[in-house]
């Protein structure tokens, strides 16, 4: 081969080596602009929900000020905590706009191929100037579709609450099957054994550890009964659990025993300030670096919750498909966003409280007595929906067996 040809090869060989590099610089950024990978688009939608709940939380502790020049909008007349339970509204209304919007408009979405993956999963652009423009829209609206809407958040938020429930009883019902798996059973019998132990250990902990925090004195009768029916719900699911006719085994009342007792820990410490039984809330009103760090704590889960629940649709479908094909999308794409959207009321909810009436103090999240109730009647309607999908199939089958002449 002559020197010629080769200075040829070497000179044709750099032009593909640039011309691939710029073709995947360019796919790159073209991905960004129009499509992207739908897994990674999760965790940009993630972060767009956490920047409208700091939002909120800021327009609730620290923009007083400059909502008292949207005082034309409102009807807070100079109340500060009025002007802040609106901020948080209006912020709401935002992101639930964009969300029910990105819902519209990708439900139904099944293959990678269509227009609508391309919409859900890439536009960052287009979609970063929409959410900002919805951000700032709330802030001109009426003050009475406003409270409006606030009206109608409680009942988005318990929507929310009632899909996450479903999704962890879910969670918890295919972790006991997979255990319980012929490939998988006597691999997992002695992990299962530990982990339902230590799931009835934590609970039985958490219990003593509730009496004595929170039950200082005698007269606390509501947080004795809080914790003490937690107690008695345990035992209800076990027993039901380990029926001969239902068989469900250990593992799933333990866990299930962890969520509710978490739930209970979360309602009394909900409680209002000013009582005698409730002293880690007295000595929590102190705005210090403990009080901060749960406060971010909390924000976090929130936001980690609705992450983990927007991409388990699986559990609200009839008819599940084990294996997926290669063009099928990953997870529903409308049902992610719907969470989301219900997400929005839920984050607002608990930087007010619950209640539109009610002030919040700086750095405090789900305070009050009606976020205390929220969280007990999350706890009996999660028991509930628990029993039933343990007794459902009994009663089903005892119904068919009935019909049969």
């Amino acid at each position: 081969m002559t020197v010629a040809a080769k200075e040829n090869m070497e000179a044709s060989a750099k032009a593909n080596n640039e011309n691939c590099k710029t073709f995947r610089d360019e796919s790159w950024i073209n991905q960004f602009r129009n499509c992207c990978n739908p897994w990674m688009a999760r965790y940009v939608y993630g972060i767009m929900f956490l920047f409208a709940n700091l939002l909120a939380w800021a327009a609730r502790d620290y923009a007083h000020g400059p909502l008292i020049e949207m005082e034309r909008f409102n009807r807070c007349h100079g109340k500060g905590d009025c002007r802040g339970t609106e901020g948080v509204l209006r912020v709401s209304l935002g992101c639930f706009i964009f969300f029910i919007i990105m819902f519209l408009s990708t439900v139904g979405t099944s293959k990678l191929n269509r227009a609508r993956n391309t919409w859900h999963s890439g536009w960052w652009c287009t979609k970063i100037m929409l959410l900002i423009f919805l951000g700032f829209f709330p802030f001109v609206v009426p003050s009475t579709f406003i409270q409006l809407y606030g009206e109608v958040a409680h009942f988005g938020a318990g929507v929310f609450l009632l899909i996450q429930l479903i999704s962890v009883i879910s969670f918890i019902t295919w972790l006991n099957e997979w255990c319980e798996s012929k490939k998988y059973a006597e691999k997992c019998h002695i992990h299962v054994m530990l982990l339902a132990t230590m799931a009835y250990l934590i609970c039985l902990v958490g219990i003593i550890l509730m009496y004595i925090w929170y039950v200082p004195e005698p007269s606390c009768l509501l947080n004795i009964f809080f914790i003490t029916w937690t107690l008695v719900l345990l035992q209800l699911m076990t027993s039901v659990s380990l029926h001969p006719k239902v068989n469900a085994g250990f593992l799933t009342p333990g866990l299930m025993g962890l969520y509710i007792v978490f739930i209970c820990w979360c309602a009394i410490r909900s409680e209002p300030a000013g009582g005698s039984c409730n002293r880690k809330s007295e000595a929590s009103t102190r705005t210090d670096w403990l009080t901060i760090i749960s406060f971010v704590v909390a924000l976090l889960a929130m936001v980690i919750a609705t992450f983990s629940t927007g991409i388990d649709s699986q559990c609200f479908q009839f008819r599940k498909k084990d294996l997926l094909d290669e063009d099928d999308v990953p997870y529903g794409y409308g049902f992610f966003h719907f969470v989301f959207a219900t997400g929005a009321m839920y984050f607002a909810m608990l930087l007010i409280g619950w209640n539109t009436h009610h002030p919040m103090k700086k750095w405090t999240i789900d305070v009050g007595w009606t976020s205390t109730w929220v969280r007990i009647v999350n706890e009996w309607l999660a028991v509930c929906v628990y029993l039933w999908m343990l007794l459902a199939p009994l009663l089903w089958k005892s119904a068919q067996v009935g019909d049969i002449p």
